[in-house]
């Protein structure tokens, strides 16, 4: 137990952008990497991480100011609040499944990954803590530890076959080559928006539609569908939107904090991709030395190296979703009967709910958005649901509750189908359920083993992947 309080103290000191670059180091070195090439690699990639996590802070506050106004104009009344992700991560890491997980995370990852059941090596450690909730959610509920051990573990795998399963979607569309997305935010909603991307396949005008980044372009001109013009256009939008009642009182003000909104946007359409270059620049040496470590040892195995989904979310298509969702998700907290959740914190994460879809609605933007309301109002009654069991989680880790809330919960993981699903199996079945969520799971991927390339097509891989 000691270790575990010794290992959870150096993760919440480290933070993820130290603490991935040091696993990636050690995970270099061990595949057989030269020291100073992994140092350099390591170093590079904490450096790409920072500049990620700047650029979408810059994005949160902007979207900040603009939810809180959207929300005051509404005169909106909600006893749920939403606290946001850096909230829901510390909850989960401050219970006693959060002690545990990061040991049990690896060795599930490890035990899937030598035998070859899964190719991907999960090096997001600081994101256990969507596994962490789940188990959290799971003890709660049900009293159990051990239980709320075992739901953490099957996450973890399910979550493994999730990005193998995306991954090539992932690497074709995004151009990142052996990378894949086990992120317990952004993953389940392949499976979710799956029915939904089919039945806007066959509807003429939403299949037709050039909507993509490069046909917007194309569209609107080299100047106004570039992805800067765009961000600058989209912020000014929702500027006007957010700010257009505080005219009257001081024009000039509201007209300046609009235009700084649409550069702040721009600024991020233009900085976040070139973060993630940086951070490919660093992992070309580990992805090497990964492939060099296989085929030395099984010449037919791949290894993908698993990552946080904020990789994704500087490329057009993603982050010009999550921001159109902005302005659609707080209409929907306003108008869907029985929500009691009043969204702010986590408003700036939309574009991560929405980047792993991207692929299967091949970057278009208009249906992305069809999809991604879809998802909005399937993941309002997931949150209302998940809320008091989240609450009462937070309460025993020492969390504080906003005066005005009545129960707390979030963007991030309380739209998300999965954390709901163990805790209704854990609460009405018990081992029963969660030993059924872990027999689902492999039976995923033995499926997905017998045909990968229909199971890869279907998550959006066009097969350009040199089989």
């Amino acid at each position: 137990m000691d270790f575990l309080t010794v290992l959870k103290s150096f993760v919440d000191t480290m933070g993820a952008t130290v603490l991935l670059p040091v696993f990636i180091f050690i995970f270099a070195l061990v595949l057989g990497a030269k020291a100073g090439r992994a140092f350099r690699a390591a170093v590079t990639i904490g450096v790409a991480f920072i500049g990620i996590n700047l650029v979408i802070g810059l994005m949160w506050g902007a979207l900040s100011g603009v939810s809180q106004a959207l929300v005051t104009n509404a005169g909106i009344q909600r006893d749920i609040v939403d606290v946001g992700w850096p909230a829901a991560a510390a909850v989960a890491f401050a219970t006693n499944v959060g002690l545990w997980v990061i040991p049990v995370g690896l060795i599930v990852n490890f035990a899937l990954l030598l035998p070859g059941i899964t190719k991907t090596l999960n090096v997001d450690i600081w994101n256990f803590w969507h596994y962490a909730l789940i188990g959290s959610l799971v003890t709660a509920a049900t009293g159990s530890l051990p239980m709320g051990l075992a739901a953490a573990a099957v996450a973890a795998a399910f979550m493994l076959f999730l990005g193998d399963w995306t991954a090539k979607g992932i690497q074709e569309f995004y151009d990142l080559p052996g990378i894949s997305i086990p992120h317990g935010m952004t993953a389940p909603m392949v499976p979710l928006a799956l029915p939904f991307n089919w039945l806007f396949d066959r509807i003429p005008w939403l299949r037709d539609v050039d909507a993509d980044p490069d046909g917007i372009e194309k569209s609107l001109g080299s100047t106004f569908g570039d992805p800067m013009v765009m961000g600058l256009v989209i912020g000014l939008v929702l500027g006007l939107i957010a700010y257009f009642s505080e005219f009257a009182g001081a024009f000039i003000p509201t007209l300046g904090k609009i235009i700084v909104l649409g550069f702040n946007l721009a600024a991020v359409m233009v900085l976040l991709p070139r973060m993630v270059r940086i951070l490919m620049e660093g992992l070309i040496p580990v992805s090497e030395a990964a492939r060099d470590f296989m085929s030395k040892r099984a010449s037919d195995r791949e290894v993908y190296i698993g990552l946080d989904s904020a990789v994704l979310v500087g490329h057009p298509s993603a982050i010009s979703t999550g921001l159109l969702l902005v302005p659609i998700a707080i209409l929907l907290s306003i108008i869907l009967p029985g929500n009691r959740m009043l969204l702010f914190a986590d408003l700036a994460v939309l574009p991560f709910l929405c980047a792993q879809i991207a692929p299967m609605a091949k970057g278009n933007i208009v249906r992305m958005v069809f999809v991604g309301t879809i998802l909005l109002i399937f993941g309002f009654y997931f949150a209302n649901a998940l809320a008091p069991t989240i609450t009462a989680v937070a309460g025993g880790a020492g969390f504080a509750i906003p005066e005005n809330a009545v129960m707390i919960s979030s963007i991030a993981d309380g739209f998300v189908w999965s954390p709901l699903a163990f805790l209704l199996l854990g609460k009405y079945l018990g081992w029963i359920g969660i030993g059924l969520f872990a027999v689902v799971t492999g039976l995923l991927f033995y499926f997905y083993k017998k045909n990968e390339a229909a199971w890869d097509k279907l998550a959006g891989a066009r097969g350009e992947y040199g089989e």
